[in-house]
């Protein structure tokens, strides 16, 4: 079995290469990210693996259809980058990692929050030269603070058994609310209204693009943290800077951007910065943005990994494939 495998990096050669092995799978790495250009390097493969960055539509999964591509591998849970529908439509299988280290991502929030909270960017920044001022530098204890987690999944869930370690008092937002969970579910508005910390871990969907916006953001608290480690159009990003420019927020933390793409995951520290939105986010002391890298630990590393080449495997061999997306009636 030959598969394509874009946007690779070198950490993915490192994985996924003896592994590819041990499955009897040929990967061919490349480089280049999947759009309408490159999707020509798909011929003569068997399947393509793609990662969040890269945007499969229609036209391009016909082209895979007629090349005889038998899948669309996604080294990620989400899966809003590709069209499913139109994957469905050509008979095309598209099989996702819907679970590799919640506590990763999980865990990255919670330094993000950390660090916002209590300026560790700033100060590290400040010590490196020697600047030992801890002016403007004061933070806010989490200790019996209100949190509010929107979207109660894996990776929700983990956040909240994290927090409760804080003691804080737990909000809990999700359209399908778990009844076996150890919080209070209220809806948005209260969320918002409530919440001394606002985290995201909710898929990027129709009904959630641009979740935080003007209007969201107006009922918050003054002073409230929002963490954002889950998709980078779940927030309004013009909203965003008039909310710090505002003064809204105490602290933001994001490992995602809704424009993300072309920029995460590559060092432009040679060029200029054509984004201005993202020129300005970085401009607030109190915002730290990541390079989404939540998902980058040892363990989640080997789990996609794993997980990945199984999905290969079962669609080689013909067997269920328990990891294939399935289509909204």
């Amino acid at each position: 079995m030959r598969i394509a495998f874009y946007t690779t990096k070198p950490y993915d050669r490192f994985w996924f290469e003896p592994l590819g092995k041990d499955y009897g799978i040929d990967i061919h790495f490349l480089d280049a990210t999947c759009d309408d250009e490159t999707i020509i390097l798909a011929k003569g493969h068997d399947a393509i693996c793609v990662f969040v960055n890269d945007h499969i539509d229609e036209a391009m999964i016909k082209q895979l259809a007629e090349y005889g591509v038998q899948g669309i591998l996604l080294r990620s849970a989400g899966f809003n980058h590709v069209d499913i529908q139109a994957a469905a439509k050509y008979h095309i299988p598209v099989l996702r990692v819907p679970s590799y280290s919640p506590e990763a991502v999980a865990e990255h929030g919670l330094a993000l929050l950390m660090s916002v909270n209590r300026y560790i960017h700033r100060a590290y920044n400040r010590t490196r030269d020697f600047n030992m001022s801890i002016n403007g530098l004061m933070g806010t204890n989490l200790y019996h603070k209100t949190a509010g987690i929107i979207g109660t999944g894996k990776i929700g869930q983990a956040m909240i058994r994290m927090l409760k370690g804080f003691d804080m008092r737990i909000l809990a937002y999700d359209l399908f609310p778990n009844k076996d969970l150890d919080v209070e579910y209220v809806s948005l508005e209260e969320l918002y209204e409530k919440s001394d910390v606002i985290s995201l871990h909710c898929p990027l969907t129709k009904e959630t693009e641009y979740l935080i916006n003007k209007e969201s953001i107006e009922r918050m608290k003054k002073g409230v943290y929002l963490i954002n480690t889950s998709r980078g159009a779940l927030i309004d990003t013009n909203a965003l800077v008039e909310g710090l420019l505002s003064e809204k927020f105490g602290g933001v933390g994001l490992d995602v951007y809704e424009e993300e793409e072309g920029l995460f995951f590559e060092d432009k520290s040679n060029e200029i910065m054509k984004d201005e939105t993202l020129a300005r986010l970085m401009t607030f002391p109190n915002v730290l943005v990541t390079s989404h890298m939540g998902f980058f630990t040892e363990e989640a590393m080997q789990a996609i990994t794993i997980e990945t080449l199984e999905n290969a495997y079962a669609l080689k061999n013909g067997v269920e494939l328990v990891n294939a997306v399935t289509v909204k009636s």
